[in-house]
């Protein structure tokens, strides 16, 4: 009997990693995804109860939620130290924008990649479903996200397990918007996720996150479903 291959999700219970989910689960069956959330240390944990919800949503049986030691600190990234506020920007800026992100959290993506490598080989998964964007990658605002970044860690990753776990990014070449329309068409819960760099009750709508997020929902002529302070 053939041995059924697995694969080990990064979901933070945003937009992006929950399309990965989505697909992960579409290609794996939901029975073999293990889906792994990290908290790093930002200001708040809101997005893991929508992580929760979306594996919940989706019958992924397995949901690791683990913690990383306190290393960012103190490195200047609003996500994290409690005496920077987050960037409010419009799309226009968001664009424009170039050079390191302040939301940036320094090599964060290389830890979560090593976990997730990890957490696959405990577990036998052959696959990571990583959810890095065009976006986020563009002048260089989040250099974790870029191309060269991915391609050089699906390597080490691929060399360091023995030539057992491969990763994907699925998203690498879309923008929000589509991602977005990607979404749509392979049903996501856009309902459950959480983007938003506050945590509120309810989305702020003017951090840069949520001016992207907002952007890309009305780009693709739909209503955003999550509840905002300011649309």
């Amino acid at each position: 009997m053939e041995k059924k291959r697995k694969a080990v999700v990064l979901l933070s219970g945003g937009l992006d990693s929950t399309i990965c989910a989505v697909l992960a689960c579409r290609e794996f069956g939901a029975e073999n995804v293990i889906a792994l959330t990290l908290f790093y240390g930002q200001k708040h944990a809101r997005e893991i109860k929508s992580a929760e919800a979306v594996c919940e949503h989706l019958g992924i049986p397995e949901h690791y939620t683990e913690s990383l030691p306190d290393i960012f600190r103190g490195a200047g990234s609003t996500l994290v130290d409690p005496d920077k506020p987050n960037p409010e920007m419009t799309y226009e800026e968001l664009s424009q924008a170039y050079g390191i992100s302040p939301t940036y959290v320094p090599f964060r993506n290389a830890n979560f990649l090593s976990v997730a490598t990890t957490v696959a080989l405990v577990k036998e998964a052959d696959t990571i479903f990583y959810g890095a964007h065009a976006e986020d990658a563009r002048n260089w605002a989040y250099p974790d996200c870029t191309p060269e970044f991915n391609g050089s860690m699906a390597s080490a990753i691929y060399i360091g397990s023995y030539l057992k776990v491969r990763l994907v990014t699925p998203l690498q070449w879309l923008t929000k918007k589509d991602i977005v329309a990607l979404g749509i068409t392979v049903n996501a819960p856009f309902e459950l996720t959480w983007s938003c760099y506050n945590g509120q009750e309810k989305a702020c709508g003017v951090c840069s996150t949520c001016v992207g997020r907002l952007q890309a929902f009305q780009e693709n002529n739909i209503r955003d479903p999550i509840e905002y302070e300011q649309r």
